[in-house]
């Protein structure tokens, strides 16, 4: 079976819902043992009990990746029960505006969780990935990383510094086996994007919704599912000539758009 995850074992941040939950999935699905690292325990709770009930197997932790030593308690925990196979960086929040409107508050809130998380989690997991001689790196980053978009500032400088730490540690880590690639998604359909249009355009939605699945060139916004399976190759060892390197999924919005 190609894309075979059998005794390898998975740790997903914010894999609780939207993408990450997807992921969590399709990399259970495929026989990793998968531990999700979430903010939300009860998501991460639900999404390991769908994967219980699929056959997988699948762990939940309460963890704040803006907090090293939490971090590192848990990762380290799983360690000495597992050798850590693979880290998708996936768990990132949100923000719209341009630098005159985003605040420093808003800038620290980006900073904490979309870079300093992703390196919170490296930082843990590279000693145990070096010692074995082998891992794989996953950071989701985005179209954002990079390309102009409208009113995302903060964002796309957080998502900027994860496509970016993804080349240094592919470069640093050559030597001990480790790969490390990151994905860079364009408008993919979660729960996130419907509160979102419920929130700013009520009594608008499906126009919305319309809007912004037209924004994307092949004229309909990505599935989770499609982003994990683009993880779920690079995780494997199919994928095993591949590091260094972003792989746009977006629709093609970085090349084809008019706009």
């Amino acid at each position: 079976m190609k894309f075979n995850l059998q005794g390898k074992a998975a740790i997903i941040t914010g894999g609780g819902s939207g993408i990450g939950r997807a992921i969590s999935n399709t990399l259970a699905e495929q026989g990793a043992t998968v531990h999700i690292l979430e903010l939300n325990l009860d998501n991460a709770q639900e999404t390991a009990e769908e994967i219980k009930s699929n056959g997988g197997v699948a762990v939940a932790y309460k963890c704040d990746i803006v907090q090293q030593s939490d971090v590192k308690e848990i990762i380290d925990s799983i360690a000495k029960e597992h050798s850590i196979d693979i880290l998708v960086n996936n768990a990132g929040i949100a923000h719209i505006g341009n630098v005159e409107n985003t605040t420093e508050a808003d800038m620290d809130k980006i900073y904490n969780v979309n870079i300093k998380g992703v390196y919170n989690c490296i930082y843990a997991v590279i000693s145990h990935m070096k010692e074995n001689k082998k891992g794989v790196i996953l950071n989701m980053a985005s179209i954002a990383s990079s390309v102009g978009i409208n009113d995302r500032f903060a964002y796309s400088m957080s998502k900027g510094a994860a496509l970016t730490m993804m080349y240094s540690v592919a470069k640093d880590y050559l030597d001990y086996g480790i790969r490390c690639n990151s994905i860079s998604p364009a408008r993919i359909h979660t729960p996130f994007v419907d509160g979102f249009i419920k929130n700013n355009y009520p009594g608008r939605e499906d126009e919305m919704f319309k809007k912004l699945s037209a924004s994307q060139p092949i004229g309909r916004m990505g599935k989770p599912e499609e982003v994990a399976n683009l993880a779920l190759y690079l995780c494997s060892d199919e994928a095993s000539f591949i590091t260094g390197t972003d792989f746009p999924i977006d629709g093609g919005f970085m090349k084809l758009n008019s706009n």
